[in-house]
């Protein structure tokens, strides 16, 4: 039997300052690298001025028209609050500096997604925003894109095995694993823990083909691993490579299926002290596999999570889940836009970040935001003061 250690959730404040800077039906809201030879083709440069001039001339005649430019927002689901938050954060910015602006929403099919944004392209869309339901799916779709003279902007996940992406935004995902970590690690008390003490954890990470999940997962292991490695921490089920923990889609349900298991197959004759999730949707599974299996208040595991949705947000004022990590997507909407503005005006955007996501195809060009982490001491300074959301629309958020 092993020691347990009484360890009251601890409600503390931690910021997470990781970078400077900003870093699971829809609705309608070839290139060479050879250098050409002027003997061999004489004309090129001739065809390359005249598509130049016609480029120019269909600039000129949309400003003087007072046509709108055309922006697509591609969108993975709707089913998750901060999906469609960001897609009316992204819209009022767009929209404050005149661009139309047109939405789609995948609920997470990705050949419904790729034929959304066929449309966009067939619509002449002067730029598409594209946060993936799949990130390896959109290989053609994106290509068919470029080939329009169409810049795409990655948005929160990174496109694969594709050049046609023009940016990055997102957050320090690996910071946001880091952060996390740190979080559990303090609430749950593991430097206060006494000789041949521990706390039992199981991880609950994001989706393989998501290569965000994967640099969050990195993350989290630089802090956790060290607790494993001299025994503070136990995964009883000895999942905890990226391969044997992620779950595919971000899946809520997929996540409490996993949690149910483990706790019937290795936690009868002791108890879970910690769920690591990655995001507020699988922490949920584990709240629901938690709450079936009997757990109450006093012994109730440290629960993590991401985004900050608003039902997370309750759960955390409740103290069913332990905390958030915090990513304002008015920030991120901001510097979106900023990247749309320069990509559709063939000017350069700021960027921070030319070394960690390297999509197989070449190492996107990409601007972190920062995160934060909140906590039930936190949460009403950071998300209502802050204006994230009201307390009314924590207090009326639901499962359902």
């Amino acid at each position: 039997m092993k020691k347990k250690i009484l360890s009251a959730f601890l409600c503390i404040a931690l910021p997470a300052v990781l970078l400077s800077g900003c870093a699971p039906g829809g609705t309608t809201e070839p290139d060479s690298d050879k250098t050409p030879d002027s003997s061999d083709k004489p004309d090129e440069s001739e065809e390359n001025q005249s598509s130049a001039q016609q480029d120019e001339t269909k600039t000129d005649e949309t400003a003087s028209s007072g046509e709108k430019k055309k922006i697509a927002l591609s969108m993975p689901e709707k089913s998750s609050g901060r999906w469609v938050k960001d897609a009316a954060n992204m819209k009022k910015a767009l929209e404050a500096l005149d661009y139309s602006v047109e939405i789609q929403f995948a609920e997470n099919d990705a050949k419904l997604q790729e034929a959304q944004i066929a449309d966009f392209i067939a619509a002449e869309s002067d730029c598409i925003v594209i946060a993936a339901a799949d990130a390896e799916s959109l290989v053609s779709v994106s290509e068919s894109a470029k080939e329009a003279g169409i810049p795409v902007i990655a948005y929160d996940r990174l496109l694969m095995d594709t050049d046609a992406v023009h940016y990055f935004v997102s957050f320090d995902n690996k910071g946001v694993g880091t952060a996390i970590g740190k979080a559990i690690a303090q609430k749950a008390g593991l430097e206060e823990l006494a000789e041949g003490e521990y706390k039992t954890i199981e991880f609950f990470m994001g989706s393989k083909k998501d290569k965000n999940a994967r640099l969050l997962y990195n993350g989290l292991m630089e802090v956790m691993q060290p607790y494993l490695d001299d025994g503070r921490l136990v995964c009883r089920t000895e999942r905890t490579s990226f391969d044997d923990t992620c779950i595919s889609d971000w899946s809520s349900k997929k996540a409490q299926e996993r949690c149910e298991n483990y706790l019937e197959g290795y936690y009868m004759d002791e108890e879970l002290d910690i769920c690591a999730a990655a995001s507020d949707g699988l922490a949920y599974g584990c709240i629901q596999a938690l709450q079936t299996a009997g757990y109450t208040d006093q012994n109730w595991p440290v629960i993590s999570g991401q985004d900050c949705e608003a039902l997370a947000c309750k759960y955390i004022q409740e103290g069913t889940q332990s905390f958030s990590i915090y990513k304002d997507t008015r920030v991120l909407a901001e510097r979106c836009t900023s990247m749309v503005q320069a990509a559709v005006s063939g000017t350069e955007a700021e960027i921070n970040d030319t070394e960690q996501y390297d999509n197989r195809k070449l190492i996107v060009p990409a601007y972190l935001c920062m995160p934060s982490v909140v906590d039930k001491d936190n949460l009403e300074e950071l998300i209502i003061d802050g204006g994230y959301y009201t307390a009314d629309e924590i207090a009326a958020a639901s499962a359902d």
